[in-house]
């Protein structure tokens, strides 16, 4: 009887396989939160005003007549008269549209379980991302869809002075990415995944029209809008937050990740072999 071949050994996965540049990130935003949490309250408050995004502050830079339409309401509308000091205390007709912070505010959270839940979603989410980006390539798509989610908050609130703050958006985006690959034949929440499952590199992502067609990820995605809306619209209702949850910036954020994800994976990703389903198709 013929000696069976020694098959070449079998590969451990680690317990912990979260690729670099999302545990730098994480890291990041929690070390970022720890300084500013044991900074003085001036220092807080310059932070703030200088990388927090205010849609009011680019709005009255782009159309200075709603600044003074707000000015003048402000003798008659208590709520414009709130606008009006919010405006006031941000030097909005002063200071510039500061456009970096579309993104900057990105970098900063309200509490230690705003910053914490940030990061476990990006933990996650972040890593099977990672790994078809690269690093370069997953901190432009962060970047991508933290600008996505600022702006889409702009559009819902254009008068609007409050500080705009959190990870949520980009968190979001990389959720939105997923969907794209995470629900494929041979992915980890894909139909027939306990079959065989692939490298994430390897797999092939869905079109636009399959990530909504495909029953795995429609039902992802309801669910998704469904919890956004609910603890996003109906947050200090139900006694979860103290603020304002700003859950339009997490729909952009959410689009972003979704529509962009093809300009963003890296050539080993792109040139990925075909999986078995589409083996079997041919």
């Amino acid at each position: 009887m013929a000696a069976k071949e020694p098959g070449p050994p079998s590969r451990q996965e680690p317990i912990f396989n979260i690729p670099p540049v999302v545990v730098a990130l994480a890291a990041l935003f929690i070390a970022i939160y720890a300084a500013l949490n044991w900074a003085s309250p001036g220092t807080q408050d310059l932070v703030i005003r200088n990388l927090a995004f205010a849609p009011g502050r680019l709005t009255v830079w782009l159309w200075r007549a709603q600044a003074i339409e707000l000015l003048i309401r402000a003798n008659h509308d208590p709520v414009a008269l709130e606008q009006a000091r919010a405006m006031r205390d941000l030097y909005a007709l002063s200071g510039g549209p500061k456009l970096w912070t579309l993104l900057t505010y990105a970098l900063l959270h309200g509490s230690w379980t705003h910053v914490l839940l940030n990061t476990i979603w990006l933990v996650a989410f972040g890593p099977p991302v990672a790994r078809r980006f690269g690093a370069l390539g997953f901190v432009l798509f962060m970047a991508a869809a933290s600008v996505a989610g600022s702006l889409a908050h702009w559009a819902s609130a254009p008068m609007d002075f409050s500080p705009l703050i959190g990870a949520s958006a980009a968190v979001s985006g990389l959720m939105g990415a997923a969907t794209r690959f995470m629900f494929q034949p041979g992915a980890p929440l894909g139909a027939g995944s306990f079959k065989g499952r692939m490298e994430i590199e390897a797999i092939r992502p869905a079109t636009l029209k399959q990530a909504f067609v495909d029953p795995r990820a429609r039902i992802f995605l309801i669910i998704w809008l469904a919890t956004n809306f609910i603890f996003g619209a109906f947050a200090r209702q139900l006694g979860l937050s103290d603020m304002p949850v700003a859950w339009i910036a997490h729909l952009g954020g959410f689009a972003a990740g979704l529509v962009l994800f093809p300009l963003f994976e890296h050539g080993r990703a792109r040139e990925r072999p075909r999986s078995p389903t589409d083996i079997a198709n041919r």
